[in-house]
C-alpha cells in the first residue's frame, strides 16, 4: 500500500491566520483536488492529518468541522478522487502528543491503517509538519503554498534536506513520476 499524508490548511485549501471557521471559508488551492485524484489513480491512499486548534479556542465546533470536511470530501469526489480519512487534533496544548509537531497523530494513522510510515510522504507547509514527519520516520515534503513560503524564508535551517515543491500538484507530479 502506498500512503500519503497531507496537512489540510495551506496544502489542500487556502490557509488563514484567522483560521478556517466555516465551510464557506474552505476554498481549495487551484489544482490540489485534482492532485489528490491523480495520486489515488497512481495507487496512493490519501489521508489528512491536521491540527484544528480553532475548536479548542472556541472559534468553531466539531459539527462545523465535520461540515467543512464534508465539503472537502465532496469536492475531491467531484474530480474523481478520494480522501480515505481525516485525522485531527482539536487541542491548543502543544504538549498533546497528537498535536503536530508531535508525531502522535501520524503514528496513530500508521497503527490504524496497519502500515509503516517509514519513508511515506507527509506533505505540509510548516516546520511543525516537517518535525512530525521526521519524528514518525516518514518523509517530509514542503509546499510553498499556505505558510510554506514564509516557512522557507524564516526557518530555512529546519527545511534542510526536505524536498520543496510549489504546490500539491507538483508533489503529485513528482511522486507519480518516481513510481513509474
Amino acid at each position: 500500500m502506498k500512503l500519503i499524508i497531507l496537512d489540510r490548511d495551506g496544502v489542500i485549501n487556502q490557509d488563514s491566520d484567522a483560521f478556517i471557521k466555516s465551510p464557506d471559508e474552505w476554498l481549495p488551492i487551484p489544482g490540489s483536488l485534482e492532485a489528490i485524484a491523480r495520486l489515488n489513480h497512481a495507487g496512493y491512499r490519501v489521508v489528512v492529518a491536521t491540527n484544528q486548534s480553532g475548536i479548542g479556542r472556541g472559534l468553531f465546533d466539531l459539527e462545523t468541522l465535520n461540515l467543512i470536511h464534508k465539503k472537502m470530501y465532496r469536492m475531491v469526489q467531484e474530480v474523481g478522487g478520494l480522501i480515505d480519512a481525516v485525522f485531527f487534533c482539536p487541542d491548543v496544548d502543544e504538549a498533546n502528543p497528537y498535536r503536530k509537531p508531535n508525531p502522535g497523530m501520524l503514528l496513530d494513522i500508521g497503527r490504524r491503517l496497519k502500515c509503516s510510515l517509514n519513508g511515506s510522504p507527509v506533505v505540509g507547509d510548516s516546520v511543525r509538519d516537517i518535525r512530525a514527519a521526521r519524528a514518525a520516520s516518514a518523509k517530509p515534503l514542503l509546499v510553498r503554498t499556505g505558510k510554506g513560503a514564509r516557512t522557507l524564508a524564516d526557518q530555512s535551517e529546519s527545511c534542510a534536506n526536505v524536498p520543496i515543491f510549489d504546490d500539491l500538484a507538483a508533489v503529485a507530479d513528482y511522486l507519480i513520476t518516481q513510481s513509474d
